[in-house]
């Protein structure tokens, strides 16, 4: 059996109608604390409201994702979701990288093969 050292985390939903987006912070946090290299991708237009910078509302989902890349977690985020909902780079939050869809398809591939772990939420 392959030991897990990296986690693929995949975020597609809606920001404020759904668990998911708090759920993945936590993940993150989790799997970082356990010594596993931790990625996150937000896609879709809705997945990449996350990675908006000067988001309302609550949970402060700004700081959450700021405790995470402190602890060593990336974010990455689609670049076609975010030009469906216009949203430009300068908007995401500081150190989410802006990512190609192929991107996305060659990082599932990537961990597929090596028997990484991959979860959507």
């Amino acid at each position: 059996m392959t030991e897990v050292t990296k986690v693929l985390l995949l975020l597609k939903n809606m920001v404020y109608e759904s668990t998911s987006p708090m759920e993945t912070l936590r993940f993150a946090n989790y799997y970082c604390g356990k010594g596993l290299d931790v990625v996150v991708i937000i896609f879709g237009p809705m997945g990449v409201i996350l990675g908006k910078a000067d988001k309302c509302g609550s949970p402060a989902y700004d700081d959450k994702i700021r405790e995470c890349m402190e602890q060593g977690v990336q974010f990455k985020c689609c670049k076609l979701g975010a030009s469906i909902i216009g949203m430009k780079e300068e908007e995401l939050i500081p150190g989410i990288e802006l990512i190609e869809s192929h991107e996305i398809a060659e990082m599932l591939l990537e961990y597929c093969s090596e028997g990484q772990l991959i979860v959507t939420l």
